[in-house]
């Protein structure tokens, strides 16, 4: 079995965020900035915190400014000088503190997440019996390598993480002979699971994986093989899918999030 920073992640960059038409119009869903920073460096931090630093981008839509960020960040971040002459940059300070192996893969504008997967999947390397896959736009204080050890001790091909989702709605109920609100509480947490991303997958997971397809049907497929387990979380997350989450992610940030395990 590799050790804890070999294992490597996968995270779905690719698609175009359409219910984000306000930010994504000009700018790929995952580089939609958090606290100064694109949500995807965030997730990324994340990651690094509990030692996973090989990261495999599956990228689509927009993507070469998910490549020029990451490539020119130390520019972004720092004072520097340049030397237009020998195109020489000395930098005054060194603030970057990132730890990341990155690779990049062009994996097709309108590709599903499914066949992303399948076209990156041959940057793994031989040795890699296991990987890690999320999505890029769902933040939280998972400790990732507990996932690891359940999925471990649970030996199925695959591990979804699963939280209690929060309701964007205020939920009534009634008094069905008096036709009177006797219950209200606006965006509460939901009773049900649904998949938070965060996911383990076992090498096999490859064989389940198909062209023009989603991740979620692949899946389906897998409980019904009795080879997905769930490992339930009741701590915090939040996904970034409208204006709305954005600002409240950015007032989060402000306030002390609960996502920044890291130092």
């Amino acid at each position: 079995m590799k050790n804890k920073t070999d294992i490597p992640v996968f995270i779905f960059c690719g698609g175009k965020g359409t219910r984000l038409r306000e930010e994504t119009e000009f700018k790929p869903k995952p580089m939609v900035s958090i606290g100064g920073k694109p949500i995807l460096w965030h997730i990324m931090k994340l990651y690094r915190h509990w030692g996973y630093r090989r990261f495999i981008l599956c990228l689509g839509y927009k993507a070469n400014q998910i490549k020029d960020y990451f490539i020119n960040q130390q520019k972004y971040t720092s004072d520097f000088i340049l030397d237009t002459k020998t195109n020489q940059v000395a930098y005054h300070q060194n603030d970057l503190q990132d730890d990341f192996h990155i690779t990049f893969v062009e994996t097709g504008e309108d590709t599903l997440t499914s066949e992303r997967l399948l076209i990156a999947s041959k940057y793994l390397q031989k040795d890699d019996q296991e990987f890690m896959v999320t999505y890029g736009d769902g933040l939280t204080d998972l400790n990732v390598k507990r996932v690891l050890a359940f999925h471990h001790r649970q030996g199925t091909i695959g591990t979804i993480t699963a939280v209690h989702p929060t309701t964007k709605y205020g939920v009534v109920k009634m008094n069905k002979k008096t036709k009177k609100v006797n219950w209200f509480q606006q965006y509460p947490v939901m009773a049900d699971y649904i998949n938070a991303g965060f996911m383990v997958f076992q090498k096999d997971f490859l064989k389940y994986l198909k062209k023009n397809e989603m991740i979620e049907p692949v899946l389906a497929n897998l409980a019904k093989d009795g080879e997905l387990s769930m490992y339930a979380y009741n701590g915090y997350w939040q996904c970034m899918d409208t204006y709305k989450d954005v600002e409240d992610l950015n007032d989060q940030w402000k306030k002390g999030p609960r996502w920044k395990i890291w130092q």
